[in-house]
């Protein structure tokens, strides 16, 4: 299948068109028109190498949303038509323990990334969403809900599994006391979900500044973490906090925040940490944690759940060309929406 889509080259060069193949359909393949590609942090770490080499030309994206336009013979779960979805995954072993337990993302020997990664079958790098076509295997598309927004829903398949899946394992719920470190893209989903849930939620963040967009999502307000006064007479008050500050940080001033038991888990930053104080770790059997994704089990259920309860993030609608501005609007500082771009003007001719 020829398409097009948009690369990088090289670490340091500016996203570009890119005209290359998709594999032929395996028996198992789902053959998807990409009408929707979110934009994540991620992909600008993936592209400019902070986590690793990687082969170029490379397509970023792994929130996608799109059509079905063609299935394998031994498909039963798609047909031609279909609203689906992929997101941060495309392949896992399915017969370890983890793939067993819906875990795909921790899968034994180890899980093929959307893209940056070789094809289990094949060995070519796996290219993402920021092209016209995909195609990927049964098991690793996702229906999307009718009640969901098309042009406004990708995300929830990076930035909303990251967040829920911690909001889940950590028993959520009515009563649960959550605080929010940053309002951005990860974070204003975090605030959305855990606020649907019936949780009381409270935005931790430098300065006062975002209070209004925080209440505006259901948060009760804004904690400033430069307020020592404000930060001393919070202690014990959260009973989960999710951090989702993309960069190097001290989580010290934060961990005092959480009652006995409690646990921060950090979803942002990828990479080296600053040392952080173990007293108030060991006087209240508090605990820091680390959460990855969801498996496509739970990405269903996030891309369900928010149908349900009409959760949708804030979304910039842009074109596939205007990509390297959003990248620089990204790498300056936490951007309180996500980007997604409209994949109707990519043309396989052009």
């Amino acid at each position: 299948m020829k398409t097009v889509g948009y690369a990088a080259y090289s670490s340091d060069a500016k996203m570009a068109p890119y005209h290359f193949e998709r594999r032929a359909l395996r028996a198992n393949d789902v053959a998807i028109e990409i009408l929707y590609s979110g934009v994540c942090h991620s992909d600008l770490h993936t592209v400019n190498g902070d986590w690793g080499p990687q082969s170029y030309p490379l397509v970023p994206g792994h929130e996608i949303i799109g059509r079905v336009v063609e299935v394998g013979p031994d498909v039963q779960r798609y047909q031609v038509g279909d609203k689906v979805g992929v997101g941060c995954m495309v392949d896992s072993c399915q017969a370890c323990d983890q793939c067993d337990h819906d875990e795909e993302q921790f899968c034994r020997e180890g899980v093929t990334p959307t893209y940056g990664e070789p094809d289990r079958v094949n060995g070519e790098t796996t290219q993402g969403g920021y092209s016209k076509h995909i195609i990927v295997r049964e098991e690793f598309v996702l229906r999307v809900p009718d009640a969901l927004d098309l042009s406004r829903a990708a995300p929830i398949l990076c930035a909303g599994i990251t967040t829920f899946s911690p909001l889940r394992t950590w028993n959520v719920g009515s009563g649960s006391r959550v605080g929010v470190i940053g309002l951005g893209g990860l974070g204003h989903m975090a605030v959305k979900l855990a606020v649907a849930m019936g949780a009381e939620v409270t935005v931790l963040s430098r300065s006062k500044k975002k209070a209004q967009e925080a209440r505006a999502l259901g948060a009760t307000g804004i904690l400033s973490s430069t307020d020592s006064d404000a930060m001393t007479e919070a202690a014990a008050s959260l009973d989960l906090i999710i951090d989702t500050v993309p960069v190097q940080h001290d989580v010290s001033i934060y961990t005092p925040l959480l009652d006995i038991d409690g646990t921060l888990v950090i979803v942002g930053q990828v990479g080296p940490m600053d040392e952080f104080m173990t007293i108030p770790m060991i006087m209240g059997r508090r605990r820091v944690a680390g959460s990855l994704i969801g498996g496509i089990k739970q990405t269903q259920e996030v891309l369900d759940f928010c149908a349900e309860h009409d959760i949708h993030p804030l979304c910039e609608i842009i074109r596939p060309d205007q990509v390297n501005e959003a990248f620089a609007a990204m790498e300056k500082g936490d951007i309180a929406h996500r980007y997604v771009m409209d994949m109707s003007s990519l043309s396989v001719e052009s």
